[in-house]
């Protein structure tokens, strides 16, 4: 993979508004289990938050591609060597591969109509929270005990 001095604008930008996007389809989560049965048997939906979580899920499906493409394009900065680089390299694989996979499993469910998805998907969100937040935990380590400079790629551009 290309490496880079930083990330651009761009990259930054797709980073925390996809952030933002995670966050908010996992608070306004409750009743898409309801939103799903209704939608399925044929029933009006009822339940407010149900479109406006599944077309967050799209857009989110979406910028992740982007970002993918634009990673692909112009690079990242090169990982840190030794063990906490690998786990990093890790880390932003499962990151990647669960944002992909959390909103496509969604919108199987709810487009597709495959029921069994629902519960893939709600697990796979799940999981994706935790390790976004043991991301986030080792961005604030970096940034206040190694002092180090990582989260600042961030927030700054190159």
């Amino acid at each position: 993979m290309k490496t880079s001095q930083g990330y651009t604008m761009l990259q930054i930008g797709l980073h925390w508004l996809i952030a933002a996007g995670v966050v908010f389809n996992y608070i306004f989560s409750d009743g898409m289990g309801k939103a799903l049965d209704q939608r399925l048997e044929g029933q009006e939906v009822t339940v407010a938050v149900a479109p406006l979580h599944v077309w967050v899920g799209v857009v989110l499906l979406v910028l992740v591609l982007v970002r993918i493409a634009l990673r692909l394009v112009k690079g990242a900065p090169a990982q840190e060597p030794g063990l906490m680089g690998r786990l990093a390299i890790w880390m932003q694989v499962a990151l990647y591969a669960l944002i992909l996979l959390v909103p496509l499993a969604g919108g199987l469910t709810w487009f597709g109509g495959i029921e069994a998805l629902g519960e893939v998907h709600a697990v796979l969100a799940n999981l994706m929270v935790i390790l976004a937040l043991g991301h986030a935990a080792m961005a604030i380590y970096h940034a206040v005990v190694l002092k180090d400079g990582v989260m600042s790629r961030m927030i700054r551009p190159v």
